[in-house]
């Protein structure tokens, strides 16, 4: 069983992940190999919240140059998490 710190990585801070904390959703960048019930256990275990819902998605690399050579960004992984209403995230919620 690995531990929440290792599934959850970094939470997203971006103008649409800001917006969507307003309807109870926070945004993870979570491990590729994670699943929505790891996920689930993990954002409750670190946050004391309960979560009802949990969406992913796979965000795949894009290409990059650097002068003449050519590469790919690493792909990620993104979690959703919608949390019980009245629960909140205190770290996220001054950004």
């Amino acid at each position: 069983m690995r531990r929440p710190q290792e599934i959850l990585l970094k939470p997203v801070v971006s103008e649409k992940s800001t917006g969507l904390m307003q309807d109870n959703k926070y945004t993870f960048i979570v491990d590729k190999r994670a699943n929505k019930v790891e996920i689930k256990r993990a954002v409750e275990e670190l946050f004391r919240v309960t979560v009802l819902n949990v969406n992913t998605l796979t965000v795949r690399g894009k290409k990059r140059r650097q002068g003449r050579f050519e590469g790919i960004t690493p792909e990620r992984k993104k979690a959703v998490v919608t949390l019980k209403p009245g629960d909140k995230i205190q770290i996220l919620e001054g950004l």
